[in-house]
């Protein structure tokens, strides 16, 4: 009929995991027709993408839709790994998970329960309800070595100044980039990451191109040549796992030459004089021997970068993975810091939660409210790596990965005999070495996996698969620094409940007490009564709202406002009430109050003989702009622009090793091989070879002894664990193994 709706409603919400996948942020616009979505739009009345879209989201509805989908809950029939399931009803599946960990719990203790989930995903606090009213300390991302993604970064952030930071590009601010108040960075360093592919840690990758187009100058620091490199005043190729050396060399051109902010420094910041002292070991001749990027370079950058105010600093994963990676970001915040690049417009800004709302108990003083400190110290005092690692059990909560997969495999200091997996694929794309997770797993005595699709962990151990709801059918909240935002249900798909209604009412059952609220929509209004809003109320409003003007989470100058310490005097929220260049927490955990470069544990230099047999650095997880880690594989307009798992190859290396660009290789190193096909490519320097991470075949076996193909093509099975820093957190080796390229016989396929 002429001039009939397409639709029946059009729903404004927020973009986070599961569906479109990534760190989330974005506004969208969900069209439904007969109680379908049908159309996906971003939203451009949103702030945060004005607009615009991936190509995740544009195929949400290939995602939702999928014949593959799991849509109901499953039992395990067969063995593990036989892919025998029978469908259940939730109460049967609750009923079954309550009575089997419960079990478990009275038999080996509550800490013998591992809570894993994956990264950046809208998860952290139904997890961690689930994992604390259950009354397990063991919440980790399992298989991370290192929990090198963002963790690292954070405390080093926090040691320094008491709080995090994050580039400005005017994302605090409701008209962005047409208030007068913001001034585009003048220079952006981007380190250790090619953003707009993706939106890594609350950031959207496209900002930096919007500064670009305002004026900014970019130094991209990256062993490959990205789209941003291509187009950067200074293209740092860096040896990758020596940033450390990088940061400290530009510190020392940056001091030694007088180019840092005296006035600033001498007013806000502590321990500069012991830092100046330290750079003196790290000359530009010394640096550049070490990174391998020339000294013209180094110096020219440094300089820029120091006399381009504003300036911001814009980083990656790169960094949680390199050796002593808490250390490496402690002396690349040094570098806003004495160049007063600091909560100024155009410089990193610090990010807090939006309003103060948190969606879970981030810190631990938080956490004492929820729980009391009784709860507190008994949970600290079981957790893994607490007695190890004093930054571990002071920091956030979690587990130490590396330390949890050797203790599921040796039982010491306690056994752990079951696991919660949730948004998270770990023998498909989270864990290094592969194998030892695979048997660790295999171990365990039963083991509920959340998630929509069948993938090769779930198919290789789970006894219980309870199907999860995209961003499209759930309720929830974001406040991960700006703005303040709803994911509204615009639809339910088959049986899926979301990872908040899954795990309150299981949180529920465990702890009746403990989960006062009568639904989730309520816990939610808790959360959200400091910023005197209902759930409703913000999803009403078009699912976001910018802070209001004085907010703690307003930049920018606060340190001069008294609006970031407890006792509300100007400065910042550290022991000193400054910048803490000597870091007083890393010294009460027993580390070295300042940065310091370390070699990665295989290398050119660290294992020279090594090298000789393994002449190429092996990179992996460089992403991809239509794959979120594992997840996407299945979905037909994404795997056609990204169809097989390759590895970049110079075009140099390759003829050296007569191998052609579409040829099947193996990557070998000391601890196996997998199969890859070559791309060879200029984008890679000659001595470096780059694999995506994440990669199964879903249309593929998925039973045992295949697993959709994850022992012919995870990388990850060539990635070691125990390669964690000193301080526990970071040093996961993802992108600095050495490996080597052999041509596959029956070459192409």
């Amino acid at each position: 009929m002429a001039g009939e709706q397409k639709w029946d409603k059009v729903v404004r919400t927020t973009v986070w995991s599961a569906g479109a996948g990534c760190h989330g942020g974005c506004g969208a616009k969900l069209f439904v027709k007969d109680g379908k979505v049908v159309k996906v739009e971003g939203d451009e009345d949103h702030p945060w993408n004005q607009g615009r879209s991936c190509p995740r989201l544009l195929s949400l509805t290939q995602y939702m839709y999928h014949p593959d989908r799991v849509t109901h809950p499953l039992k395990r029939a067969g063995e593990r790994g036989e892919g025998k399931w029978v469908r259940i009803s939730w109460e049967e599946a609750f009923d079954t998970i309550v009575q089997r960990l419960t079990e478990i719990g009275d038999k080996y203790g509550r800490q013998s329960v591992l809570f894993c989930q994956g990264t950046g995903r809208d998860i952290g606090g139904p997890i961690s309800l689930l994992a604390y009213s259950y009354g397990s300390p063991n919440w980790v991302q399992f298989g991370l070595s290192g929990q090198s993604c963002y963790t690292p970064r954070l405390v080093a952030m926090f040691a320094t100044m008491g709080d995090y930071a994050v580039a400005d590009a005017s994302q605090f601010l409701e008209k962005r980039y047409n208030d007068p108040r913001w001034t585009p960075p003048r220079c952006i360093i981007v380190w250790g990451q090619n953003p707009p592919p993706t939106c890594p840690d609350a950031f959207f990758g496209h900002w930096i191109v919007d500064c670009m187009k305002r004026g900014s100058k970019l130094i991209v620091v990256d062993p490959r040549v990205t789209w941003l490199a291509s187009r950067a005043e200074y293209h740092l190729r860096i040896r990758p796992g020596t940033d450390g050396a990088l940061a400290l060399g530009m510190m020392n051109v940056i001091i030694n030459e007088g180019l840092y902010d005296k006035d600033f420094v001498d007013k806000w910041t502590y321990g500069f004089d012991q830092l100046k002292e330290r750079v003196q070991e790290y000359t530009p001749d010394n640096v550049a021997e070490t990174t391998w990027i020339p000294k013209e370079d180094l110096i020219a950058a440094a300089r820029f970068y120091a006399t381009s105010k504003p300036a911001a600093i814009h980083w990656g994963m790169p960094i949680d993975m390199n050796p002593q990676a808490t250390v490496v970001a402690q002396a690349i915040s040094h570098l806003w810091c004495i160049t007063g690049n600091l909560d100024i417009p155009g410089g990193n800004v610090i990010a807090r939660p939006s309003h103060g709302v948190t969606a879970y108990p981030f810190s631990t003083a938080e956490l004492e409210r929820l729980y009391g400190q009784e709860f507190v110290k008994n949970t600290l005092s079981r957790k893994i790596g607490a007695s190890r690692y004093p930054m571990v059990r002071d920091f956030r909560h979690w587990a130490q990965p590396d330390l949890a997969v050797d203790q599921v495999l040796s039982g010491d200091p306690y056994p752990i005999k079951a696991a919660w997996i949730q948004t998270t694929n770990i023998l498909g794309g989270q864990a290094a070495d592969t194998r030892k997770h695979y048997e660790a797993l295999k171990q365990l005595e039963f083991i509920v996996v959340v998630d929509l699709f069948q993938n090769p962990t779930s198919m290789a151990v789970a006894d219980i698969f309870l199907p999860a709801a995209t961003f499209a059918e759930k309720d929830s909240l974001r406040s991960w620094w700006t703005p303040l935002s709803a994911l509204v249900k615009a639809v339910q798909v088959g049986e899926c409940k979301s990872d908040w209604e899954i795990n309150f009412e299981l949180a529920r059952r465990f702890n009746p007490k403990g989960v006062p609220w009568k639904d989730v929509k309520e816990l939610f209004d808790s959360r959200l009564e400091i910023s005197g809003l209902t759930f409703d109320q913000l999803a009403q409003r078009g699912s976001w709202e910018m802070a209001p003007e004085g907010h703690p989470s307003k930049p920018y100058r606060r340190y001069e406002k008294g609006l970031l310490r407890p006792d509300g005097k100007p400065g910042f929220s550290t022991s000193t009430g400054k910048l803490e260049l000597w870091s007083k927490c890393y010294e009460g955990w027993g580390l070295d109050p300042l940065p310091y470069f370390e070699e990665p544990p295989e290398s050119p230099v660290r294992t020279p003989e090594l090298w000789k047999e393994y002449p190429l650095i092996l990179v992996s997880g460089a992403r991809s702009s239509v794959f979120f880690h594992s997840e996407h594989r299945m979905i037909p307009w994404l795997r056609e622009l990204d169809p097989h798992p390759v590895v970049e190859i110079n075009p140099q290396t390759a003829r050296e090793l007569n191998i052609e660009d579409g040829e099947w290789v193996y990557i070998e190193s000391k601890r196996g091989q997998v199969k890859r096909k070559a791309k060879v490519t200029p984008i890679v320097p000659p001595w470096l070879v780059m694999a995506p991470h994440g990669w199964w075949l879903p249309e593929t076996q998925g039973t045992e002894p295949y697993l959709f193909g994850i022992w012919d093509y995870n990388i990850n099975q060539l990635i070691p664990t125990g390669c964690q820093s000193q301080s526990g957190y970071g040093g996961g080796a993802y992108k600095t193994m050495l490996c080597r390229i052999t041509k596959i016989k029956e070459g192409r396929e």
